[in-house]
């Protein structure tokens, strides 16, 4: 089962039920105009819908794999608006929503699951890393960005810089999360470790991996934890906007555990009902990010059904674009493989290089 007895006991900040109730937290609490809620209900419909069409083009046969965020996209679009401009964002490969608040281009997103990109954004101009996809490593690239500009002096008041690294909790179980909960704490880092437990590292059930939630580990290593409704946008976006306070004020780290759902595949090579019961999607759905922030705005009255449908159609035109761009993307030189390998090339990747291009040669007016 996916869902056990510690998981419905254990407390979470939550600020919207899923029923779209509003809820106050003496600890964590938003007070945000009418034209940020509606354009938090925004992002989210259009993060999924970029999920939904990158999932449908893979089966398309247009992109090799897509990693879906289906159900996770109040967790990212809540800790990525809560991100300032110089803080820096260190991504798996799920992390689609965040991209979208960091500004980064859903179609550099595509190229790299089509093959035709090794990443497509500027790290540095974007404060968004490129995708990582060697499990739970992007958390020591992270810890070790944060000294770097600890030492710079770039942290220390309200205006410093911070730095967040998301990974899930199947890479909770990894050796390079836990060093770098290690170094951070030692080195009182600005980082905050932002946890997607979506409750299945593939089909290995989070209740397999910890005998405690997660959260409460970090108190093993010597810093806060705290577990956030990670289906519920504000709480999301609360309780990370305060742990990046914390962390570019000189209070070091915090682990952020997201309690959500991944309500779709571990990727579109991935089959979940092999290994996990239709009924927990189902009642998962009943507490869908979505339709909770939908109901939200309509019963505080500052979002009608004309907003709803003028979403809608930002969606369908983002869709239209990000459709047309995959399919007229063009493919790269096979050769181009070779080009960044190394910043000096060596003999063998040169020796290499002239048999592939040879190899391709032969192709050519061939009719293959």
């Amino acid at each position: 089962m996916t869902v056990t007895p510690e998981a419905t006991t254990t407390p979470l900040v939550q600020l919207l039920t899923p029923e779209g109730e509003r809820l106050h937290h003496p600890d964590y609490d938003v007070d945000l105009t009418d034209d940020d809620y509606r354009s938090f209900y925004r992002d989210l419909v259009l993060v999924r819908r970029i999920d939904v069409e990158a999932t449908a083009l893979q089966r398309q046969g247009e992109l090799g794999l897509w990693a879906s965020l289906l159900g996770q996209e109040a967790a990212q679009v809540g800790s990525g608006r809560a991100l300032r401009p110089q803080d820096f964002a260190f991504p798996t490969y799920r992390e689609h929503g965040v991209a979208w608040c960091k500004g980064v281009d859903p179609l550099t997103l595509l190229a790299l699951f089509r093959g035709a990109s090794n990443g497509g954004w500027d790290p540095q101009e974007k404060r968004f890393n490129l995708y990582t996809i060697v499990i739970g490593s992007q958390t020591l690239h992270a810890t070790g960005y944060a000294m770097g500009i600890q030492k710079d002096g770039a942290v220390g008041d309200s205006d410093g810089e911070a730095v967040i690294a998301y990974f899930g909790d199947g890479a909770s179980s990894q050796g390079d999360v836990n060093e770098a909960f290690v170094w951070s704490a030692a080195y009182n880092a600005p980082i905050v470790f932002f946890c997607q437990n979506n409750q299945w590292g593939i089909s290995t059930p989070t209740s397999t991996q910890s005998r405690i939630p997660l959260y409460k580990r970090a108190e093993g290593f010597g810093f806060p934890g705290v577990r956030v409704d990670g289906n519920d946008v504000l709480a999301s976006y609360a309780v990370t906007r305060a742990a990046l306070d914390a962390a570019r004020t000189g209070q070091g780290p915090t682990l952020v555990e997201a309690f959500t759902y991944r309500m779709g595949a571990h990727t579109t090579s991935d089959d979940p009902t092999r290994y996990r019961l239709s009924s927990d999607l189902e009642a998962w759905k009943l507490k869908d990010p979505l339709e909770r922030m939908r109901s939200f705005l309509f019963k505080q009255q500052i979002g009608d059904s004309s907003f709803i449908d003028s979403v809608d159609a930002d969606a369908d035109e983002l869709a239209a674009r990000i459709r047309k761009g995959c399919l007229e993307m063009p493919d790269p030189d096979p050769l181009s493989m070779f080009d960044d390998v190394y910043a000096d090339q060596t003999v063998l990747l040169e020796e290499q290089r002239e048999e592939l291009g040879t190899y391709l040669a032969g192709f050519a007016g061939g009719g293959h």
